[in-house]
């Protein structure tokens, strides 16, 4: 069966609009981040969960998209799919951090001009793979997988989980399936209530303790996803895209629980948001109706500019991260037209990106791998 002869399902458009608005809400917490004096008072203290919610809309839709294909469908099909759904995006979010890489040159990361330039291109090369740089290849200093584009780190993780999903759990019964998402669902909340800063905050260093946490973090939401797009039945509910951005931003844009005496109330907090409070909202998303042009319009455009966004925002980010080491003592009423200037200017870089390279360079993998 070849790639181009899978007929493509329709989107669950509100789905779509939701990875939109998370993406948005991802930007504004990496705004605020380095305005904060640690990880108890950043204003947007759980902008990070997005990344969960990305796993598991990721599960449901593959599970939607994919499960009753089998039969017509070659494992190396499905990976065709996900390279060309995938893969020209993180080629152009890791050559534009490339291309600011000696820009951000700065008090927080001091060393930066002397990182020689064959070093940093093999650091861009190994990130279009996005198979993460040991730490002795950490050309900026944060000890990143992917030093010219942070982000890619959840990338390799959704790898992974494909990489399962296609080779053996595709397979799993229902059943199977549940225990399967019971026990990642135990190890997540462990984590996350026993973690040092009380959060699942982490998984972007190749180290064995932060690739747990990365792994932990990707095995509950997607496979949940998973099991969630075999087990409900969507039925009709009005206005689910208002109600469900409400309470994805209300879950993001929560402040910091239990403070630093009690750590523990926060990772209970962040635990019922994956394990219970998005599942909720994938199933609403899924069950909603839309009723006017405008919002269908709306939820398109979102979710076309959701994952361009998420490749090309932190490349901006960097700059202004390094403009306020440079300028301590940065206030938010100081920063807010930088940071609104980044939004922004993210929100138009993915919206040209999608159109002129990501659109474009996505059809022509169609065709060249068949």
């Amino acid at each position: 069966m070849t790639n181009t002869a899978l007929s493509v399902k329709p989107h669950y458009p509100i789905l779509d609009g939701l990875r939109g608005v998370a993406a948005i809400i991802v930007i504004t917490f990496h705004l605020t981040e380095p305005l904060g004096t640690g990880h108890l008072d950043i204003l947007v203290n759980h902008g990070y969960l997005a990344v969960d919610f990305f796993f598991l809309l990721s599960g449901f839709v593959i599970g939607y998209a994919y499960d009753d294909r089998w039969h017509k469908m070659s494992i190396s099909t499905f990976f065709k799919r996900r390279l060309e759904r995938l893969q020209p995006m993180v080629v152009l979010g890791m050559s534009l951090g490339a291309i600011g890489f000696y820009f951000t040159d700065s008090t927080i990361w001091p060393l930066i001009h002397t990182i020689p330039l064959w070093k940093m291109l093999l650091v861009m090369l190994i990130g279009y793979t996005v198979l993460p740089v040991p730490l002795s290849m950490d050309i900026r200093g944060w000890q990143e997988m992917h030093p010219l584009n942070s982000v890619g780190w959840s990338l390799f993780f959704e790898y992974i989980a494909n990489i399962l999903y296609a080779i053996g759990i595709r397979k799993f019964s229902k059943i199977a399936l549940s225990i399967l998402v019971l026990i990642a669902a135990i190890a997540l909340a462990h984590l996350a209530i026993t973690s040092p800063n009380g959060d699942v905050s982490g998984g972007w260093t190749l180290n064995v303790e932060q690739v747990r946490v990365g792994i932990t973090r990707t095995m509950y939401p997607f496979f949940a996803g998973l099991l969630l797009s075999r087990i409900t039945k969507p039925i009709r509910i009005k206005h689910a895209f208002l109600w469900c951005s409400l309470m994805v931003a209300l879950v993001l844009y929560m402040p910091r629980i239990g403070g630093a005496e009690h750590l523990w109330m926060n990772g209970v907090y962040e635990s019922i948001c994956i394990i219970l409070l998005f599942p909720l909202i994938v199933y609403l998303g899924a069950s909603g109706t839309i009723h006017t042009q405008r919002e269908r319009r709306l939820c398109k455009f979102l979710g076309d500019i959701s994952y361009p966004l998420y490749l090309v925002h932190y490349p901006l980010v960097y700059f202004y991260v390094a403009w306020i080491s440079n300028h301590k003592g940065v206030t938010i009423a100081q920063a807010w037209p930088y940071a609104l200037s980044i939004l922004i200017g993210s929100i138009i870089l993915a919206y040209v990106s999608l159109k002129w390279y990501d659109e474009p360079a996505r059809k022509w993998l169609r065709k060249k791998l068949g």
